[in-house]
């Protein structure tokens, strides 16, 4: 079971209900990020009875207050899952997102669940669990304008609209540079800029386009999710305390089980209805 608590003092973040995201997807690509030929881990599960997660509120559609004040999201269902494979009691604390670091560290929890990014500065204080979710990069366009049959980027007629000085930006002229790209300001004015038809495809954030897309029918992705750690980072992942190396342990067991038994794909398509795999 997992227990929701919160500090003391903690003030409730105003986050819009992503209410659209709780119902089932059609057919589509799911995260496979398990391999379902390696050796489990032989840990013994008792010597891991409980686990205290912390997360913030402020992340939907991960984490974030529903319309009765309670932490819901594909985190919070995603830690609950975990915690009923292995079979932990465990609670789940929200912070605020400046303070969830310190948090760890000071021992007031055994693991973040919030999104937090797997950066040499983080790798220096927390150990990660194994990836559940990779962030790729793809393209996206007004719907009707290009023949998903046969798609090749590598052939665009049209200028590439991307966030300037981003990772999607040096990805495009490593992998792209034949095409013509066209940096502008920010991610949204590059999706804004493909909906009003100043430019012909973007090149995006997965993740943060498909929330987008959930909410602008105008527009659709095109070909394949493209990933690479070296650009995008290794994606969204567990972090744990540096000294509780059998609940990192516990809890790549229970998400390598999530993974092969299908319940990772049953919250990813509940929460993510315009998918971006």
């Amino acid at each position: 079971m997992l227990k929701l608590k919160y500090p003391l003092g903690l003030c409730a973040l105003s986050v819009l209900l992503f209410a659209a995201l709780a119902s089932l997807a059609n057919a589509q690509s799911l995260p496979k990020h398990v391999d379902p030929s390696a050796f489990e881990d032989v840990l013994d599960l008792s010597l891991v009875p409980s686990i205290r997660f912390l997360t913030t509120s402020d992340f939907p559609p991960f984490n974030y207050r529903g319309a009765d004040g309670e932490v819901v999201g594909f985190n919070v269902e995603l830690a609950e899952a975990l915690c009923k494979e292995i079979g932990a009691e465990c609670t789940l604390q929200s912070w605020p997102w400046d303070q969830v670091g310190n948090a760890l560290v000071d021992g007031q929890g055994d693991a973040i669940i919030a999104g937090l990014g797997v950066s040499e500065v983080n790798a220096a204080k927390f150990e990660f669990s194994k990836t559940y979710l990779a962030l790729p990069g793809r393209f996206v366009v007004k719907a009707g304008t290009q023949d998903e049959v046969g798609f090749d980027p590598h052939q665009l007629k049209g200028a590439i609209g991307v966030q300037r000085g981003s990772a999607h930006h040096a990805f495009l002229k490593k992998h792209f540079s034949s095409q013509t790209i066209l940096p502008l300001a920010g991610e949204f004015e590059v999706l804004d800029g493909l909906r009003i038809g100043t430019i012909d495809i973007a090149f995006v954030d997965g993740m943060r386009a498909s929330f987008w897309l959930n909410q602008n029918q105008c527009c659709v992705f095109i070909g394949g999710p493209y990933f690479s750690v070296e650009d995008f980072g290794a994606g969204l992942a567990i972090a744990v305390n540096p000294n509780a190396v059998n609940v990192r342990r516990a809890i790549d067991i229970g998400l390598t089980r999530l993974s092969k038994s299908g319940k990772l794909d049953e919250l990813y398509l509940k929460w993510f209805p315009v998918g971006f795999y």
